[in-house]
């Protein structure tokens, strides 16, 4: 299923979906909903939330029969919790889904597939289960060989800081000046999002860069393929994806990522955040290993935290201390990266 498909195949999971919120606390616990709502809000006819949910995506509220009757075909458990657990209140849902007739899936480190209950009901329905979180079978030790097409990669200083949103709203400008471009997604999130891809932090580390290099293969139609980042060079727990991700996706181009309120690396109270002109220097030195090269063109900053004058006036400075243009993509748009990017690139 590619990302511009609109509906599943009979017997295959895929939109229309059902989100599924349980009893979410807080909005970063719904993060892998609330990206499908805002990227594909076409594919999403309602949202499915316990009496104890705090968030909202602002969806109709939908029973599991209510949704399959108004053409739903797969439920997607968008939340997130600490260890990526299914508790009994969740396995229950999941369990009511496929009796009303859905496909499930989700990105939880637990797998639906794991749990005998849920499995006897995807059989009995006829329904299908999918893990994203389960990374296809046959994927290669990286090469580092060079391959033909143009690649750009998101980077970060740390997770969660908007390298999905970046990675997708390059690829929407893009497109809407009828360049090819194709995001390659690598967290269970882009997977929902694009249809595809590879849930690159449950790969066995000696397979990453080979997993990059299988989803974003040589191309030859001068369009571009945009692989969406994961963690950050500087954060002790995730450093090790992000660099497999650089080896493998042999960039072109590295647009780096930042949350500018953040206090210190997600989970880690004792690391702050690294220095931008750092954090750029050390990814671009990482890079370098398959493609020499590689170039910056630009900055994207997360200021969903800051008051709209204050986000402009620190893109401003921040383009001016890195020589890049810089942006928020959600607020701002990526219109001046995409501009420096072709620059940089003119087939």
């Amino acid at each position: 299923m590619s990302n511009q498909d609109d509906t599943a195949k009979p017997g295959q999971w895929g939109p229309p979906y059902l989100l599924y919120l349980g009893n979410a606390p807080d909005d970063l616990a719904i993060k892998t909903a609330r990206g499908l709502a805002y990227w594909r809000p076409h594919w999403c006819i309602g949202q499915h939330r316990r009496t104890g949910c705090k968030p909202t995506l602002g969806l109709r509220e939908m029973g599991m029969a209510e949704a399959k009757a108004e053409g739903a075909n797969t439920m997607v458990i968008g939340t997130a919790n600490a260890g990526g657990v299914m508790g009994p209140e969740i396995v229950a849902d999941i369990i009511t889904a496929l009796d009303a007739g859905l496909h499930v899936v989700a990105g939880l480190h637990q797998k639906l597939r794991e749990n005998p209950d849920i499995v006897a009901a995807a059989q009995r329905n006829g329904r299908m289960l999918f893990d994203a979180r389960d990374p296809a079978p046959g994927i290669p030790v990286g090469s580092g060989r060079p391959r033909d097409g143009h690649r750009l990669l998101t980077v970060g200083t740390d997770c969660s800081v908007g390298k999905m949103y970046t990675t997708l709203a390059i690829e929407r400008a893009l497109r809407r000046r009828n360049v090819k471009a194709n995001f390659r997604a690598t967290g269970q999130t882009g997977i929902f999002i694009a249809g595809s891809g590879v849930p690159i932090d449950a790969v066995v580390a000696d397979f990453i860069s080979g997993g990059i290099e299988w989803i974003s293969p040589a191309r030859f139609d001068g369009g571009w393929d945009l692989i969406e980042g994961q963690g950050s060079l500087f954060h002790p727990s995730y450093a090790g994806v992000s660099l497999g991700l650089l080896h493998g996706a042999q960039p072109d181009a590295l647009v780096l990522c930042h949350e500018p309120t953040r206090p210190h690396m997600r989970g880690l109270p004792g690391y702050p955040l690294p220095d931008l002109q750092r954090c750029l220097a050390a990814n671009l030195v990482a890079a370098r290993l398959t493609n020499p090269a590689v170039k910056a063109i630009g900055v994207a900053l997360n200021t969903s935290g800051i008051p709209a004058e204050q986000a402009e006036a620190l893109c401003a400075q921040t383009s001016r201390l890195l020589g890049l243009p810089c942006q928020d993509p959600v607020t701002m748009g990526v219109e001046s990266i995409v501009d420096n990017l072709l620059a940089c690139f003119v087939n």
